[in-house]
């Protein structure tokens, strides 16, 4: 018995991690239920009977993208006890950590956000992440006059400074103007730039 529950959970991994690289590269509406199976080299009615429906697979694979993206950061900006720059510093942090390890993440939501149906905000609207600690710290900020820009910008850079550089990096490295290796080295320098960039955005 025990060992059908670790094939069936071997089996679904390998049926998740094929989708998370064909959801990648072709998009939900593009993808069919069979280059998931062909990606995996597995036959297509077994990711029938794990997964029910390309639909439902796909919940499963934004659900963990939402889960890493969203939810995990939320106890930091709603932790009382960090200042705004403290909270800034960990979110910047946890996201090039995340996106070195998985690079395709930011091309993934793009994609889905702008040729689908947009479930990754209907996924994170079901958290409080943009209800958080944080966000009523900045908008205090604003109210009492001591952030002189809209708090949305404070969250556009967090994410773009963090973000953007993994959606460029093809251009970058194809045009010889990141060399093999120097990518992470970069990011990992801009752990403690964009820290900086944003202090000088709260004043």
């Amino acid at each position: 018995m025990a060992g059908k529950k670790e094939q069936d959970a071997s089996t679904e991994e390998k049926i998740l991690a094929a989708a998370r690289v064909v959801f990648t590269r072709k998009g939900f509406a593009a993808t069919k239920v069979r280059d998931i199976a062909a990606e995996a080299d597995i036959n297509l009615s077994l990711v029938n009977y794990y997964f029910r429906s390309k639909e439902k697979l796909f919940e499963v694979v934004m659900a963990e993208a939402v889960q890493k993206l969203v939810f995990e950061i939320s106890t930091f900006f709603n932790d009382e006890q960090l200042s705004i720059p403290e909270k800034i510093t960990k979110a910047v942090n946890y996201y090039i950590d995340l996106l070195l390890e998985n690079p395709d993440f930011p091309l993934f939501l793009v994609n889905e956000i702008i040729t689908g149906d947009d479930m990754f905000t209907r996924f994170a609207q079901q958290n409080t992440l943009f209800q958080s600690h944080l966000i009523r710290q900045l908008f205090a900020m604003k109210e009492e006059g001591k952030l002189a820009v809209h708090p949305v910008h404070i969250m556009m850079n967090v994410i773009g400074l963090v973000v953007m550089p993994f959606l460029a990096r093809p251009i970058l490295e194809r045009n010889d103007l990141v060399k093999d290796g120097e990518f992470v080295t970069l990011m990992n320098e801009r752990r403690m730039l964009i820290p900086l960039w944003l202090k000088g955005m709260l004043g």
